[in-house]
């Protein structure tokens, strides 16, 4: 059977990561020495797909020329501090792409990133607060991110988030955390805008290993295929001529 971009060799993946805390603050850098984006994509080599390059906030055009990502199908972001300085140039041709087709997948703290916030039209705001453990219940046993996992992962050191979340209510809820001051969050939401899918994730603060858990890992890895650009019938927008009548060919 021919292989297509859905599959592990032919998928067509980007990491972005802004790529700041890492070089400047010990603990991050202790954890990811390569950064977050050299971790996740890792962590994407070692579940089967071949496809994976990195980007970063400092590159050029912040590594997401209209070139690269032409040759993305799914993006990944993670970003915390610098999200003003993300281009309105670029953040125009992320979304795009999206809407053409292109899969995101919006990590932790990218939650406030302008892309983001645009295709959900919300603040996406939210409570915090450090040093905390989480428990990641699966409500969606049938969904395909969750393949292979059991009814839970537990995560001892993260950074809580709490409800309410500023976002439109998810077209899929797959993931909502416990954390030990008794505070809960939607972690996991599926939304299409356009052709385009798009996966928030929770996990994964900067000052946590939570980016070298298994599980985590695996759920990455099941979010990115879940977000893959699927075949589907060309869209026609604009004024037409009626389609010919079956009658008349």
């Amino acid at each position: 059977m021919a292989e297509t971009n859905n599959t592990p060799r032919g998928l067509r993946v980007t990491v972005w990561n802004e790529y700041r805390h890492e070089r400047d603050e010990a603990r991050p850098a202790e954890l990811y020495p390569g950064g977050i984006h050299a971790t996740l994509s890792e962590a994407l080599r070692e579940g089967g797909l071949q496809n994976v390059r990195t980007a970063t906030l400092d590159e050029p055009e912040h590594g997401l020329t209209e070139e690269a990502l032409a040759e993305t199908d799914v993006l990944l972001w993670w970003g915390h501090r610098a999200h003003a300085e993300v281009s309105e140039e670029v953040v125009d041709r992320v979304h795009r792409r999206v809407l053409g087709g292109m899969g995101l997948i919006v990590l932790h703290s990218g939650h406030f990133a302008k892309i983001f916030q645009r295709l959900l039209g919300t603040t996406c705001s939210l409570k915090w607060r450090h040093d905390d453990r989480e428990r990641l219940w699966v409500v969606d046993p049938a969904h395909p991110i969750v393949e292979g996992l059991g009814e839970y992962v537990d995560l001892p050191e993260e950074e809580m988030y709490g409800e309410p979340f500023d976002v439109p209510p998810p077209e899929e809820l797959v993931f909502v955390s416990w954390f030990g001051g008794g505070e809960v969050f939607r972690s996991g939401l599926c939304y299409r805008r356009g052709r385009g899918r798009i996966f928030y994730f929770r996990p994964g603060h900067e000052e946590n290993p939570s980016y070298h858990h298994p599980e985590v890992r695996r759920i990455v890895n099941n979010a990115v295929r879940w977000a893959a650009p699927r075949p589907g019938a060309a869209p026609t927008h604009g004024n037409t001529e009626p389609p010919e009548s079956p009658g008349n060919s």
